[in-house]
């Protein structure tokens, strides 16, 4: 391979600038073209970045741009599987944003796809690459914790729609469970050392709505404002219990719309040792000497998403360069599709769902 990786980002929207930003400062890449749709934001981006290989049609640049060796998939979800089973099967690596498909099935069909090319397919879960997993990975991996038998995460807030494609559900598949839950949901368990899941029982609603228009307490209007043409049909809110092949069980919340004070976005493990939390700062909870003890770290560990899509990128080049072991790969991205896909029908029916049995 050359000394620089070729890299192409399909789909040049707001995440996509993360991904660009990770690339121009992998000094082993060279930002070498972008695609989208949207013609008029390709050509905005394609100068603010200087690329000048600009394409509204991801199967011409392909055809036409033999060279590219990775591409990064940063469309909105309802295209996550099509573009990113067209460019492995042009022989090229793909680094795809989350949720890694709208289902399963489609999950199921990307990872075929990359097995048929040979190529590497690398699933956006980026809260694997921050300082505080890390740290609390290593706690784990030590057996400070001992069996963790339980985890709570939530991703709420309380006036948070994002507005445009994702409260469309042919676009998104979903609101804020595919959104941000799939955040909270792969990082537990991911820490908790990838269990098979086995059951789901879930529940969403759709009581608040797209809240956009509602003014802050100084009178402003706290978020973007929602235009005549937007749609809003997918959950303000969603709840799920997930059980694990392991023992272990996990409570997942997540919501674009909640009458809470705040947001709130905080993960908590509990073990036959200690517990911890993260909000976003660690903190640890145990026994010494007879005592019930806080611990608290000397060293910084609270999230902060500068840094996180810069590791995220260095390892998926890493990963195509020199052939390291993939973090967060395709296998994972179907396991948790199945998850999601499980909660969603749970919610449907009332019932709960059982997974891979």
């Amino acid at each position: 391979m050359a000394e620089k990786i070729k890299v192409a980002v399909v789909g040049v929207g707001n995440i996509a600038e993360s991904h660009i930003h990770g690339y121009l400062n992998n000094p082993n890449v060279d930002l070498y073209a972008f695609c989208d749709i949207r013609e008029e934001r390709l050509n905005e981006m394609g100068k603010k970045y200087g690329v000048t290989r600009l394409y509204t049609d991801e199967e011409t640049m392909l055809k036409e741009l033999p060279e590219i060796d990775a591409v990064s998939v940063c469309t909105w979800n309802s295209a996550h599987a099509p573009c990113t089973i067209a460019a492995l099967k042009a022989g090229k690596n793909v680094l795809c944003e989350k949720p890694m498909a709208t289902s399963a099935k489609e999950a199921k069909e990307m990872l075929a796809a990359a097995k048929e090319a040979g190529k590497l397919l690398m699933i956006g879960f980026v809260r694997r690459y921050g300082n505080d997993c890390a740290i609390m990975k290593d706690y784990i991996d030590n057996g400070f914790f001992g069996d963790i038998y339980y985890a709570k995460a939530t991703y709420l807030r309380r006036n948070g729609s994002p507005g445009g494609w994702f409260g469309d559900k042919n676009f998104s598949a979903g609101g804020p469970l595919i959104d941000l839950g799939v955040h909270v949901t792969d990082l537990t368990r991911y820490l908790l050392g990838n269990p098979k899941p086995v059951s789901v029982y879930g529940a969403t609603f759709h009581k608040l709505g797209d809240r956009r228009e509602l003014k802050d307490k100084k009178g402003y209007v706290a978020s973007s404002s929602k235009g005549e043409e937007d749609i809003f049909n997918v959950e303000d809110l969603a709840t799920a219990m997930i059980r694990y092949d392991n023992g272990s069980v996990v409570s997942i919340e997540a919501s674009f719309s909640l009458n809470i004070k705040k947001d709130e976005g905080k993960i908590e493990f509990f073990g036959t040792k200690a517990g911890a939390k993260l909000d976003p700062e660690l903190e640890m909870y145990t026994d010494i000497n007879g005592y019930m003890a806080d611990v608290n770290l000397c060293t910084p560990t609270a999230l902060s998403f500068d840094g996180l899509f810069e590791n995220e990128i260095d390892h998926y080049v890493d990963c195509v360069m020199n052939g390291a072991e993939c973090k967060s790969p395709a296998e994972d991205g179907v396991t948790l599709m199945e998850i999601l896909d499980a909660i969603y029908e749970s919610a449907r029916t009332g019932h709960e769902v059982i997974i891979n049995q």
